[in-house]
């Protein structure tokens, strides 16, 4: 996959790691010459380009028109705004994602704007820490569809009011899906008259103002 990233600070040096790391083609474009250098030294050269990434100009030069995925992830909202919609409405990228960095503009990061998705660095931590705060022993395994559903794993606790109740019984949350249970080493498909047993590890697919609620299932009464 070809990715242009525009924006060479912290978040965005790091994603073109990954990114090289894992085979991908990256062009990374920053104007600042001190941050040139730097990435100069951590990522091949050929993947680094010297301009302005919201210079429709620059963004040819790096070849936006043959890439499947933009990031704008420059430390100014209104840049990468100028940069999604270029990318969407002038270059027609497939692919478009945002960072934004202020958390009152994130009105602003649509479709409309040429936004498929829309980081919210502050909003998603904030998220995390309460979400966590409040799950007890649960475990999020994975964050699906921009943190709106989670992939959660938990330990059935000994004293949970579900322990000896099928699964038709504990009626769990509405968007909630039993994706698994873990057993004694061993894999055991869930079903309407599958019986819950403590110790039981319970891995599923949840919303995420849900979450809570399935923690309440399967924790301490």
């Amino acid at each position: 996959m070809f990715v242009i990233i525009v924006g060479g600070g912290k978040t965005g040096s790091y994603l073109a790691k990954l990114l090289v790391e894992s085979g991908h083609k990256v062009k990374i474009i920053e104007d600042r010459q001190v941050v040139l250098e730097r990435l100069k030294e951590e990522l091949p050269a050929n993947s680094v380009i010297g301009g302005d990434g919201s210079s429709p100009e620059v963004l040819e030069t790096a070849g936006i028109k043959s890439a499947q995925v933009l990031a704008a992830v420059t430390g100014e909202d209104e840049a990468n705004l100028v940069i999604t919609s270029l990318g969407r409405f002038e270059f027609k990228v497939q692919r478009i994602i945002a960072r934004i960095n202020n958390p009152k503009n994130s009105w602003l990061f649509t479709p409309e704007m040429g936004v498929d998705v829309a980081l919210n660095q502050s909003d998603i931590l904030a998220k995390l820490i309460a979400e966590e705060m409040s799950l007890g022993d649960m475990m999020t395994l994975a964050k699906l569809r921009r943190g709106e559903y989670s992939l959660v794993e938990e330990k059935v606790h000994p004293e949970a009011a579900t322990v000896g109740k099928t699964l038709r019984e504990i009626n769990p949350p509405a968007e909630c899906v039993l994706a698994a249970i873990l057993r004694h080493g061993k894999l055991v498909a869930p079903r309407g008259d599958t019986v819950l047993q403590a110790g039981d590890e319970v891995i599923a697919v949840v919303h995420a103002s849900q979450v809570s609620q399935l923690a309440k299932l399967l924790g301490k009464a």
